[in-house]
């Protein structure tokens, strides 16, 4: 008998406890819906991109990964840095050919040499 009263309490404790949680628990309102986690440290855009900066490049965490929009901006600008360096040095080895072309160093061959 002892036993079933306190157990008795102990259900009207709880009760109460989770009753007043609900009704005094503060602000009628629900609770607002948390900021998403945006990218921090974006890839600078006042200079070139560099190997460190790749390498230090963290995404923030999302319900199914990573929040596709900030890879693929990060993918686009990392795309577009390669082909502007991948026609620069095509420009580049382009001229020196030409230069090589025109102005032979006197310890290459010529085409006039015939070697």
């Amino acid at each position: 008998m002892l036993m079933f009263l306190f157990l008795v309490l102990a259900l009207a404790v709880v009760v109460g406890a989770v009753t007043l949680a609900v009704v005094g628990g503060g602000e009628s309102a629900p609770l607002q819906d948390a900021a998403p986690e945006r990218l921090q440290d974006p890839l600078p855009a006042d200079r070139p991109l560099g190997g460190a900066d790749v390498e230090s490049l963290r995404f923030p965490l999302a319900p199914r990964g990573y929040r596709m929009a900030d890879v693929d901006d990060a993918l686009s600008r990392l795309a577009a840095e390669l082909g502007e360096r991948d026609a620069r040095i095509a420009d580049l080895q382009a001229a020196l050919a030409g230069a090589r072309a025109t102005h032979p160093r006197p310890d290459e061959p010529g085409p006039e040499d015939g070697r």
